[in-house]
C-alpha cells in the first residue's frame, strides 16, 4: 500500500512538471506595439523611396512617407532615406494599384469604391545580410466612400485622379497600408 502511494505520488509530480513545462513555452504571440521582435542592435533603419509600377504619379512619395513616420512613431528608431550606414532597410515596391466599385446608390451612382494595392515588401538585416521579414505579394484592401463630386462614375475611378485629390480617403489609405506593413515588420506577422 505504502508502494502504491509512492508510485502515484511521482507519477502526480512528473504530471504537474510535464504540465508547467508545457504552458511555460507559450503560444509565440506578442501585443501588438511591443515591437520587441527586432534585434537590439538595429537602431538606425534605412527606408528609401519605394518603387513604383503603377500609373498612379508619386503615390510612392504618399506610402513612403507614412511608412517612416510608423516606423518613427513605433518606437526608438532613427529613420533615414538613405540605404547605406544603417541597420536594417526596408525596400518596397507597389506593384499594382485598383480603384473599383463596391456599391451604388439607388441612382446608379457609385456610393463606395474598394480599393486594392499589392506591393513587394523586404526588411533586411544590414548586419548579418538576412531578410528578417519579406512579402514579395503584400495585398493592401480596403473599401471607402467617395466623396461629394467623385470621378469615374459607374466604371470605377482613376488610380491616378484618385491619388490626386489627396483626399481624407488617400490619406486614410497611406496611413493604413503603413500600419499594415509596420505592424508585420514589428510583431513578425
Amino acid at each position: 500500500m505504502r508502494e502504491d502511494n509512492s508510485v502515484r505520488r511521482r507519477t502526480g509530480v512528473c504530471a504537474l512538471l510535464v504540465t508547467v513545462a508545457l504552458s511555460s513555452t507559450g503560444c509565440g504571440y506578442a501585443l501588438a506595439g511591443r515591437g520587441a521582435f527586432l534585434p537590439e542592435y538595429i537602431e538606425t533603419i534605412g527606408i528609401p523611396m519605394f518603387g513604383n509600377e503603377t500609373q498612379a504619379f508619386e503615390v510612392e512619395v504618399l506610402l513612403t512617407e507614412q511608412v517612416r513616420q510608423q516606423f518613427i512613431g513605433r518606437g526608438s528608431y532613427r529613420v533615414v532615406a538613405e540605404d547605406t550606414g544603417v541597420d536594417a532597410v526596408l525596400a518596397g515596391t507597389i506593384r499594382n494599384i485598383t480603384i473599383r466599385p463596391a456599391s451604388f446608390t439607388a441612382d446608379q451612382q457609385v456610393s463606395r469604391y474598394v480599393f486594392t494595392l499589392t506591393a513587394s515588401i523586404e526588411f533586411r538585416d544590414v548586419t548579418t545580410d538576412d531578410v528578417i521579414w519579406q512579402n514579395p505579394s503584400l495585398v493592401f484592401r480596403d473599401e471607402y466612400d467617395v466623396a461629394s463630386g467623385g470621378i469615374g462614375g459607374a466604371g470605377g475611378q482613376s488610380v491616378s485622379s484618385f491619388f490626386g485629390q489627396r483626399s481624407n480617403a488617400v490619406e486614410r489609405v497611406a496611413t493604413d497600408f503603413a500600419e499594415t506593413v509596420v505592424s508585420s515588420i514589428l510583431e513578425a506577422f
